[in-house]
């Protein structure tokens, strides 16, 4: 079965079909997205959006937020809290031309914004490395969610009824998701521990790739437990 399938039989489970969610994101990554490769380059507008984000929030830890937002006519959200910060950095991250995957790029980078204000992650100026690594890695685990399921068509599959069932069905996937990413996102700064403008879009786009690797891999090994 393919990852539409998959997916259903999952949703269907109420989210106990643990097994159908791995096949599902497996046969997602490689055959429905063409493989690991493939998969990070179908990210494209989220590709772009993150390392704009990655590269304000390295500028960020370079030489102080005040600086950073100067540099993009925004000095007037010094100061702000974050939410607010990245609400006025919308259009620069995520510029909406009007396409799905400028869709997706945007609506990950929303979601984004509401995490930040339940995880006390507040003041930029205070931003620690690793407080940083976690917006990136929310980023991107919103954004391959929302390509993921653009691309099933999710949004096509009967999702339970009760809303607590379909909430937890949504938490699962996002949370099997965000386990991929956090992987990836950990093995490429061990090998890139000092960020510089020059190597962030690659180190995007590594991150990226190996995410839909390890996430087939995770898909894999839910599968045949």
């Amino acid at each position: 079965m393919g990852p539409r399938s998959n997916f259903t039989r999952f949703a269907h489970s109420g989210g106990n079909d643990r097994a159908s969610l791995g096949r599902a994101v497996s046969s997602y990554v490689s055959t429905s997205a063409g493989g690991t490769r493939q998969a990070a380059q179908r990210m494209g507008a989220s590709r772009g959006a993150g390392t704009r984000l990655l590269g304000f929030l390295t500028d960020v830890q370079t030489r102080g937020a005040t600086e950073a937002l100067r540099t993009l006519n925004l000095e007037g959200l010094a100061g702000r809290p974050i939410d607010e910060v990245f609400i006025g950095l919308a259009d620069y991250i995520c510029p909406n031309a009007g396409t799905v995957d400028d869709g997706i790029a945007r609506e990950a980078f929303i979601e984004t914004i509401i995490e930040l204000t339940t995880m006390g992650i507040a003041d930029l100026d205070a931003l620690t490395a690793d407080q940083m690594q976690t917006v990136f890695e929310l980023y991107a685990t919103h954004a391959i969610e929302a390509r993921l399921c653009n691309d099933i068509g999710t949004k096509l599959i009967t999702m339970p009824a009760n809303a607590q069932t379909a909430l937890r069905i949504q938490e699962q996937l996002r949370d099997f998701i965000r386990n991929g990413v956090s992987d990836a996102l950990t093995s490429a700064r061990t090998e890139t521990p000092v960020l510089t403008q020059d190597r962030i879009q690659s180190f995007v786009d590594l991150v990226y790739e190996r995410s839909f690797g390890i996430l087939k891999a995770l898909g894999d090994v839910e599968a045949y437990q």
